[in-house]
């Protein structure tokens, strides 16, 4: 079952709710227009970032890794609401240490449907931070709008387990799910798999090695992936302070999941920079935010695969940050841009 919210969590998600629902006009007044490069960062963003900045929100990556996983738990609680769906139901992908958690969401309109079309969802957290409670608003909504069934899973986490570690887990839910989709009402024909920021990463590693593997995959969601894992300057340099994701997170995270610098080359890892593209790579929708670090890579990503042949959709949503996929529940514009991945993800899954 899902964990329920403390009092903090839900205080913080009133407060919340209740400013960024005020009257635009009313909003402006509280913060300053800020644009930048030919883009404006909205103003229920600028506003949520104000609000957590006066509340002395810590960023999770200045805090003691334990500490750190409690604060981002508490945050995305406050930010990503609880949108109702058909049933939610948590399992484990395997048997005994190897096993793996992981979380069925079914939306109410396919709640009568013996098999459905499914996204299997990776959570971000930079591989350090995360879980099913952090994601868990993200794909209620995901399910809900998209009309999919969707299966998050959770995986091993840095430093405790380093490199590559996530993605061995991501390749064995994946696996879990095309042996057993009888389990969760899975329809392989229908099949996505996605995620966001790292949990994108190893969306993206499961889907080249799908690909490769000649396994079934329809389509791939990625949502702000990191693709470059040796990347500097551009848009990493331009939006490193400020904008919730920060420099100081992707140095923690780099160091806490490939202490070795050498596997921040592997195409796992990084797979801008992997030598080809496999045949057969299901079609991608790439969403970046435009105040985002990871926004060039992403898109660069996108590009590369387009120009090998993949059918993809690249489409920034200019003023966000990222982590917009968790503020479903507070932010109206990131609810809007969710809303835009999650029709790209109905439309694909038919």
């Amino acid at each position: 079952m899902t964990r329920r919210r403390g009092a903090q969590e839900l205080a913080q998600a009133a407060v919340l709710k209740g400013v960024l629902a005020l009257p635009g006009s009313v909003r402006r007044r509280l913060t300053s227009a800020h644009g930048a490069h030919g883009q404006w960062l909205a103003n229920d963003v600028r506003l949520m970032l104000r609000l957590m900045q006066l509340a002395g929100e810590p960023g999770p990556e200045t805090l003691p890794v334990d500490e750190g996983r409690v604060a981002m738990a508490r945050q995305t609680a406050a930010a990503g609401g609880r949108r109702r769906v058909a049933s939610v139901r948590d399992l484990r992908l395997g048997e005994g240490d190897d096993a793996l958690l992981a979380r069925l969401y079914v939306p109410r309109s396919r709640l009568l449907e013996q098999t459905a079309p499914t996204l299997l969802f990776l959570h971000g957290g930079g591989f350090v931070f995360g879980d099913l409670e952090t994601h868990d608003g993200a794909c209620r909504f995901l399910a809900e709008e998209a009309g999919v069934r969707v299966l998050a899973v959770d995986y091993r986490l840095a430093p405790e387990h380093p490199f590559p570690a996530a993605h061995d887990d991501a390749w064995a839910a994946y696996r879990w799910l095309l042996e057993h989709p009888e389990l969760v009402g899975a329809d392989l024909d229908r099949l996505a798999v996605g995620g966001d920021s790292a949990g994108a990463n190893l969306a993206a590693h499961v889907a080249r090695r799908a690909a490769a593997e000649g396994l079934p995959l329809a389509f791939q969601l990625l949502v702000y992936p990191i693709t470059d894992a040796t990347r500097t300057g551009g848009s990493r340099e331009a939006y490193a302070e400020g904008y919730y994701l920060t420099g100081g997170f992707i140095e923690l995270a780099e160091r806490s999941y490939t202490p070795d610098p050498v596997s921040r080359t592997d195409p796992r890892m990084s797979p801008l920079l992997a030598d080809d593209v496999p045949d057969g790579l299901a079609p991608a929708h790439v969403a970046t935010a435009g105040w985002d670090p990871l926004r060039d890579e992403g898109e660069d990503y996108g590009y590369a695969l387009q120009r090998a042949g993949v059918r993809v959709e690249v489409r920034r949503h200019p003023s966000q940050i990222h982590g917009f996929l968790n503020t479903v529940g507070v932010a109206p514009t990131s609810r809007l841009a969710v809303r835009e991945v999650a029709a790209a993800l109905k439309e694909a899954l038919g």
